[in-house]
């Protein structure tokens, strides 16, 4: 029994860290996941609309920004123009250059997209050395961040380009968010409550030797 319990958690410990692995590239490589219209045009990267909103709110230095854009830019480069990209030219290759002035109406719009990016990618830096819930629940408030607008978009908009869309990756993220997180079986059997076991009134007991 104690074999079989331990390569359960072996198993179970491989998936989680195959899954936080798996979102980790997700993000990083900016895998297209939803497409949305942001401050910087049109985002289908959380580290796009991460990286907008840090640029205009001048929250952390521009460097850093640079460095969580890089590696995407590096697969992006060499799958479309096979050419490395530059790093003085992340900012214009990501149409981040004008974002400071762009209105910020877009984003406070989608609050939810825009929340969730960030969950998103904390979750996936941090899943990389322990798994946390900050991805799977930066993943659902990106969903239904989308699904709302979804509902609630302007019916007028025709044009494709400028449209909502969820790529068919979105699903991947979804179950690699779901399956990188830790449960600990012991732990909520140690915190449930135990049943009271009903024992006899003692005054009711005394009334009957009466």
């Amino acid at each position: 029994m104690a074999t079989s319990s331990s390569s359960r958690r072996g198993w179970m410990s491989n998936i989680q860290s195959i899954a936080s692995r798996v979102y980790f590239f997700l993000i990083i490589l900016q895998i297209p996941l939803f497409r949305i219209p942001c401050r910087a045009g049109m985002c289908s990267t959380p580290i796009h609309v991460t990286s907008s909103q840090l640029i205009a709110s001048e929250i952390f230095p521009v460097p850093v920004i640079k460095g969580l854009l890089y590696p995407g830019a590096i697969v992006n480069g060499l799958v479309n123009n096979r050419t490395v990209a530059r790093w003085d030219d992340l900012l214009s290759i990501y149409n981040l250059t004008s974002v400071k002035e762009a209105s910020a109406v877009t984003d406070l719009q989608r609050l939810e997209v825009l929340a969730g990016s960030y969950f998103s990618v904390a979750g996936a830096l941090v899943g990389i050395l322990k798994p946390s819930r900050m991805s799977m629940f930066g993943t659902l408030l990106v969903i239904w961040g989308l699904i709302k607008e979804g509902i609630l978009g302007k019916p007028g908009n025709t044009d494709p380009s400028q449209s909502v869309y969820v790529y068919p990756t979105m699903l991947i993220a979804v179950l690699c968010a779901f399956s990188s997180i830790k449960y600990d079986v012991k732990k909520v059997r140690r915190i449930a409550p135990a049943r009271p076991i009903a024992k006899p009134v003692a005054s009711s007991s005394k009334s009957k030797l009466k």
